[in-house]
């Protein structure tokens, strides 16, 4: 019934012949609310019906059997299982959307016919336009997804989306996490064909540069609808319908400027249209001014309008020379944002003001088409704008001191997440200028959720510093991307950014800078599966810790040190260099407690289990109350110490301890460590179901994670606990498994334990 409700619903909306912001704004509810009331996914309130109906002329009575029983109907909420969310990255729909009546038909037909159209034009003549509204009309059409990317193809000042990052980009937009994504662009293309094939989206994939820079990104057999706008035709595409639009006719230029305009003025209109050459974008800028100047005619427009012969720019100059200073000023620094949007924070850094101004400022230039808010507080350009933007106010002459500005905002927030996420090892970042202010991250959740918003924004960024010149910024955001590991992956990525700064890094002639850089592509290294390549630059860390007489730094690196030995299977090597990191007599408590654990898992490996777990039990009380992490560590080498002590039942308590604080903070690769522990407990205890499920769920966090070092190394002692608890046809699977990642991925500390393994299994 309630399906059946949406449908009237939607038949209702037909009839009005309104898009969702032009309903949002006569019935009063917002145009996310009617999505949900036209896809089915919520009931409205009675009300809204009736708001309906009076705005398609219909009689509201013949639907209220109709709503008190889909009222009625269960919800999805009441079911065991809740519904995957849906994406629906779609930008605003566009105001007072006038004109192109057929091309808008044959589109919404198409969507019922075939699986792509195209669309093409001139720049500003409203392909994005069209292609956002029509999407919007379809959303409902569509329940599992509403995707969109600009691709840049003709972005004056950026390089285009590339397939690849484009796959990646819309490969995440699915859910897929970051590790989940292959790095090669057929296998991209391939996965991406394969999400697609069940689900009923629409993807718009806004300005392209050519058929072959969306060849990769088209889905295969499916229920979906691909939209592709671009200036350029792509006869080459098979089985495409073409949309090709040209300037607006006079009379559909003319009723869309007095839509923008807010109404009629005296004067010659058709001027006005012949100056803006019948280009959406310039009508829609032109009408901004003109409805923000009631004493303004048709003719004083005119005459802000350029002599000449009519362009685009026309318009844009126009409008520039109507803002003020401060207004003009932002404008022209916004041509400088590196990644696809800016938040009022990054605009008021950027700018050296205060968010309040800036929120002000960015309002305007919205008001006047000259910036786009795609979502509540996110901030955008248009792509004809930016090249206008950088050469405004001498913004592009020495953009330098604003990129700067821009970069320490980011290195201020992550320096705040860094303390959240109890990142403990010292970073000598340097912030040059700090931020007029920071959103709110006064807790963990807050912190976490505004890196994962800004995360491509503080990667465009630190790129644009390593461009500029700009070194210290480079490379302090090269460091502190590493915070995101524990919950992102992606090993390789990061390694790839520490490698980009470190020229950086040594020009800067700070050994603690170095030194800390150093350590960081050692550990990231070693977070990759390879060992023996980590130990030169960890090595080299720990020389200039200790020649600057960083303690703190050094008892870190000897850590990491220990741990390569740990891997390489010298467990008495790695005690030696504990127990000279613990002589260190490191001055912060926590890093003295990491340190003991590091110990207490070394030990373990020795089979010492008994003073293992003398060595962490004496210390898990002094850990502070805030350092999730430290304490989750200690759980581990207590957990591990029980088990080798023969108390399964202990170790399996200590297992679900450390996975409700991976949970809690949010680390899926930590506790698939801890997963893996537990399941090793289970199979000791003789419940062997319960140990299979949380074997197979460590195994699917690490592989969205993309971490096959770390599948191996979870296969290996589960594959030892299948031994010893006499399942060998078990083992000899699970020790198969780990020599085959570990052989795939050139894992070779991993292959030998594999091979062993399987011999004693065999």
């Amino acid at each position: 019934m309630r399906d059946e409700l949406a449908g009237r619903l939607r038949q209702l909306r037909d009839l009005t012949g309104r898009s969702l912001r032009e309903l949002e704004r006569d019935i009063h509810v917002s145009s996310s609310s009617l999505s949900r009331y036209f896809s089915g996914q919520a009931v409205p309130p009675w009300p809204t019906v009736v708001a309906l109906c009076r705005a398609a002329g219909r009689d509201p009575r013949p639907l209220r059997e109709m709503w008190e029983r889909a009222r009625e109907q269960p919800t999805a909420s009441t079911t065991t299982t809740a519904p995957p969310t849906v994406r629906n990255d779609l930008p605003h729909d566009v105001t007072a959307f006038t004109g192109r009546r057929a091309e808008l038909e044959l589109l919404l037909s198409t969507a019922r016919s075939a699986p792509m159209v195209t669309i093409d034009g001139m720049g500003g003549v409203g392909k994005s336009a069209l292609a956002i509204h029509a999407a919007h009309l379809l959303a409902a059409d569509f329940p599992d997804g509403r995707l969109y990317l600009d691709l840049h193809g003709f972005t004056p000042g950026r390089e285009r989306v590339e397939p690849a990052e484009a796959l990646r980009v819309l490969l995440a937009a699915l859910g897929l996490p970051p590790g989940g994504i292959p790095d090669g662009v057929a296998e991209r293309a391939a996965l991406w064909r394969s999400e697609l094939a069940t689900r009923r989206a629409i993807v718009l994939l806004d300005n392209a540069a050519d058929a072959d820079h969306v060849r990769d990104l088209l889905p295969g057999a499916g229920p979906g609808f691909v939209v592709i706008t671009s200036r350029r035709r792509m006869v080459e595409l098979d089985g495409v319908q073409p949309i090709s639009l040209d300037v607006l006719p006079t009379e559909e230029a003319a009723q869309l400027f007095v839509a923008s305009a807010g109404g009629t003025r005296p004067g010659d209109v058709g001027e006005v249209l012949r100056r803006c050459g019948n280009l959406p974008l310039a009508i829609r800028v032109a009408a901004a001014r003109l409805r923000h100047r009631p004493a303004w005619t048709l003719d004083t427009l005119v005459e802000r309008l350029r002599d000449g012969e009519p362009a685009v720019s026309q318009v844009f100059e126009m409008s520039l020379r109507q803002l003020d200073p401060a207004q003009r000023r932002m404008f022209g620094l916004l041509g400088l944002v590196p990644g696809e949007d800016i938040d009022a924070y990054g605009a008021a850094a950027l700018a050296g003001i205060p968010p309040a101004n800036a929120r002000w400022l960015l309002e305007d230039l919205v008001d006047v088409h000259l910036v786009q808010e795609p979502a509540p507080g996110r901030y955008r350009m248009h792509d004809l704008l930016r090249q206008t933007a950088v050469h405004t106010d001498g913004a592009a002459a020495d953009p330098a001191p604003a990129i700067a500005r821009l970069a320490d905002y980011y290195l201020s927030g992550m320096l705040v997440v860094k303390e959240q996420v109890e990142v403990l090892i010292p970073l000598p970042v340097t912030v040059s200028q700090p931020p007029p202010a920071l959103p709110g991250l006064a807790d963990y959740e807050t912190a976490v959720d505004w890196m994962d918003t800004e995360w491509l924004n503080l990667t465009a960024t630190l790129s644009l510093a390593v461009r500029s010149g700009l070194d210290t910024p480079a490379v302090g955001l090269g460091q502190l991307a590493t915070i995101s590991y524990g919950r992102r992956g992606g090993a390789a990525e990061l390694h790839r950014g520490l490698l980009l700064t470190l020229p950086a890094a040594e020009r800067l002639g700070d050994r603690r800078v170095l030194a800390a850089h150093r350590y960081l592509l050692g550990a990231v290294l070693m977070r990759a599966g390879r060992p023996v390549e980590a130990a030169p630059p960890l090595e080299q860390a720990r020389e200039l810790m200790a020649a600057e007489g960083d303690t703190v730094s050094e008892a870190f690196a000897l850590l990491q040190l220990a741990e390569i030995r740990m891997y390489t299977a010298d467990a008495e090597g790695a005690v030696a260099l504990l127990r000279r990191a613990t002589a260190l007599r490191p001055p912060v408590e926590a890093v003295r407690v990491r340190v003991c654990t590091g110990l207490g898992q070394a030990l373990v490996r020795l089979g010492q289990h008994a003073e293992a777990r003398e060595v962490v039990a004496e210390l898990i009380g002094s850990v502070p109350g805030q350092d999730r992490q430290t304490e989750r560590m200690c759980l581990e080498v207590l957990g591990r110490a029980a088990l080798g002590l023969g108390d399964a039942r202990a170790a399996l308590d200590f297992a679900e301890r450390a996975i409700a604080i991976d949970r809690s903070t949010r680390h899926p690769i930590f506790e698939a460590a801890d997963l893996t522990d537990a399941a090793v407990a289970l199979l000791h205890l003789g419940r062997p179901d319960e140990a299979t499920a949380r074997q197979a769920e460590a195994m699917r966090l690490l592989e969205r994670a993309g971490e096959p070092h770390r599948m191996a190394r979870s296969l290996l002692p589960y594959a030892q606990a299948c031994l010893d608890t006499g399942d060998r046809d078990a083992a000899a699977r699970h020790f198969r498994a780990a020599l085959e990642v570990a052989t795939t991925h050139g894992l070779t500390y991993l292959v030998t334990a594999a091979r062993a393994g399987l011999t004693r299994a065999s």
